[in-house]
């Protein structure tokens, strides 16, 4: 298994609201392997975007452990140190979040190339690469050279997938990756959700369009059948 989620507990504490505290996931488990990818479902507040946010290591989970295939080992990214959570995201882990969120006045390409840079690609090479993806997701030439803070929001995405991709990741997770992508442009990173899973990714993903799921998806993940189950 690539992904391994045991026993996921997570609430919510509004120290602004009195210490109010708002459970979000009990028990949770969910196992992904190699070459899968699973669509987790159910009601808007119950517990998708968290469940991959804690897969990713932005939260904290309260109980439970997540386990996470990078490098041949296995690390618990529940319990993990924030060195080994970064170690984690930078050479095993994509991540397409809603929204982008990059350093401002860096070039779209600059920042889609800046994955492989880390991981110690040249920078000639890495920058060929991005420009190579910000192609196939149909980003005009024009925009490459120019930092996407004046994009619209579907062009805003299309970095932000490329970003997740370049470096063909064994794990990605998807926030609603195509939102506000126009139909043609759902088709190509369909397209690309497609090759990352026949290359042995496991995917983890929330996908409102029907559509899009169906043509993804290996199985759902029920996250309201999980809380019952717990």
């Amino acid at each position: 298994m690539m992904i391994a989620v045991e026993g996921l507990e997570k609430t919510f504490t509004l120290h602004v609201q009195g210490g109010v505290r708002i459970p979000v996931l009990s028990g949770v488990s969910l196992s992904v392997a190699a070459g899968e990818c699973v669509a987790l479902t159910g009601p808007s507040g119950s517990g998708k975007s968290s469940l991959i946010k804690l897969i990713y290591g932005n939260y904290k989970a309260q109980g439970g452990r997540i386990i996470v295939r990078h490098q041949g080992r296995a690390v618990d990214m529940a319990a993990a140190l924030p060195r080994t959570v970064l170690e984690v995201r930078r050479q095993t882990m994509g991540y397409v979040s809603q929204f982008l969120r990059v350093v401002p006045r860096v070039p779209a390409v600059d920042i889609v190339a800046e994955p492989l840079i880390a991981l110690g690609v040249d920078r000639d090479a890495a920058r060929h690469r991005a420009r190579a993806m910000l192609a196939s997701l149909n980003l005009p030439e024009r925009l490459w050279s120019l930092a996407p803070a004046t994009f619209s929001g579907g062009e805003q995405q299309r970095v932000n997938i490329a970003c997740a991709l370049v470096r063909e990741p064994p794990v990605l997770l998807l926030d609603e990756p195509t939102a506000s992508l126009d139909a043609a442009n759902r088709a190509v990173v369909v397209s690309l959700i497609r090759a990352a899973t026949a290359r042995g990714a496991a995917v983890v993903g929330i996908f409102h369009d029907r559509d899009v799921r169906a043509d993804v998806a290996d199985r759902e993940f029920r996250m309201t059948e999980a809380r019952r189950a717990a």
